[in-house]
């Protein structure tokens, strides 16, 4: 059996873990820039608000249904996952995260265990430890394991096993529902007669794969109870590693974009020393928005490539590339919206000896950024920065309902009284 254990209205729940005054209420947390509604609590769903709506449509009626809403704290919901994997090791030995809320778990039990027991000793061991109500599901395959959890999340016991014979479920299951299969796919599919998951299981797997993809043969027998989706390998390294963000505001100023740059930069190379890695080059661009000025100028992207001297995974010698780069892709009179960082020709560091030919900076700061990490990991993002990164970083998105980093800045621990 696989089981999936998915946390229910996620970045709702960690919310409410640390103000309980939020129980009961209808609550939704808002996208970056605080745009639009991302995640929702049951009562906010019973409004009949859709997932999506921006918060500016729904200022007017606040007071009217009682609404609640916070600025996405993605320190805190990343911390809270952290925590549900570690638990959920206690379990199981295999566990595979799929999401910051979902994770797939390979019970080494016997075919006769009493699974629905186990997935609620799980479910009630995370909602005391953790606080975090979740759904979990188990079938004998990841695509079945789906549907298993969206039907447990439903459940009163928040958790469903799919029969031997899971034809009656797979009937009655939409085959916009199953996963991998998207909104467009599913206009295709029922365009042709394919109306639900077992019509899809049924379906002729050679000309699923020559009118579709091979992955969606795959898909159909994973609802046949094959296995075709292998766990994924955590220790398989990234191909590349990006770091981007919207703005909270227009920016014009190449100081401010600048800016942004380094930090992003700097959020990627903490990434890159994590997996043991080191860069060839980035590609760094900025977005800017459509203006119109007689003519229109339409949102586009400028970008440029900076190959490194040496492989790295120096924050330093990685901004000392880019920086002298920035000027020649910025376009003065024009306001962006967005900038990134991507990092390619990743290859792995570890163990790997340094370059006798790298610059003497770069053999001196060969220690100095795993000890940033290691600082910034105890004491809270942020602790240690470059000061290319800025102080003010008056460009950052804008989370006007931010809640406090409960768990991750010492500055904001929850005080007890």
């Amino acid at each position: 059996m696989i089981g999936l254990v998915d946390g229910n209205n996620f970045f709702v729940s960690c919310e409410r873990i640390f103000d309980p005054s939020l129980e009961g209420k209808p609550v939704a947390v808002l996208s970056n820039n605080d745009g639009c509604c991302i995640s929702r609590s049951n009562e906010f769903k019973a409004l009949q608000i859709p997932m999506g709506t921006p918060y500016f449509q729904l200022r007017r009626v606040i007071k009217k249904y009682g609404l609640e809403f916070r600025s996405s704290n993605y320190a805190l919901y990343g911390d809270i996952s952290r925590r549900i994997i570690a638990v959920l090791h206690e379990f199981v030995p295999q566990v595979e995260q799929y999401s910051i809320d979902e994770a797939f778990i390979y019970p080494a039990l016997p075919a006769e265990t009493d699974f629905h027991a186990f997935g609620s000793r799980i479910r009630e061991t995370l909602r005391r430890w953790i606080g975090v109500p979740c759904g979990v599901g188990f079938a004998p395959t990841k695509t079945l394991a789906k549907i298993a959890n969206h039907i447990g999340k439903k459940s009163s016991s928040g958790v469903f096993v799919m029969p031997d014979d899971p034809q009656g479920i797979l009937r009655r299951t939409p085959v916009s529902e199953v996963w991998g299969v998207g909104r467009r796919l599913a206009l295709k599919l029922e365009s042709m007669g394919i109306h639900t998951a077992f019509d899809l299981a049924s379906r002729d797997l050679p000309e699923l794969k020559r009118r579709f993809s091979v992955l969606l043969a795959q898909t159909a027998l994973e609802l046949r109870g094959e296995r075709c989706i292998a766990a994924e390998d955590p220790s398989e390294l990234s191909q590349s590693i990006s770091c981007s963000r919207s703005f909270g505001h227009p920016v014009t100023a190449f100081e401010d974009l600048e800016e942004s740059v380094a930090v992003y930069t700097a959020r990627a190379a903490e990434k890159l020393r994590k997996e043991k890695q080191r860069a060839a080059g980035a590609n760094i661009y900025f977005q800017l928005y459509p203006e119109n000025r007689h003519l229109l100028l339409s949102s586009t992207v400028t970008s440029t490539t900076v190959a490194f001297e040496h492989p790295t995974d120096d924050t330093a010698q990685m901004m000392k590339a880019i920086r002298p780069k920035l000027r020649g892709i910025f376009v003065p009179g024009r306001r962006y919206k967005k900038s990134g960082v991507l990092f390619f020709g990743l290859e792995s560091g570890e163990n790997a000896p340094r370059d006798l030919f790298a610059p003497d900076s770069e053999k001196n700061n060969a220690g100095l950024f795993s000890v940033v990490d290691q600082i910034n990991a105890k004491y809270g993002r942020g602790t240690l920065f470059t000061l290319g990164e800025g102080t003010t970083k008056s460009w950052q998105m804008k989370r006007s309902l931010l809640s406090p980093d409960y768990t991750t800045s010492w500055d904001q621990l929850l005080k007890v009284k």
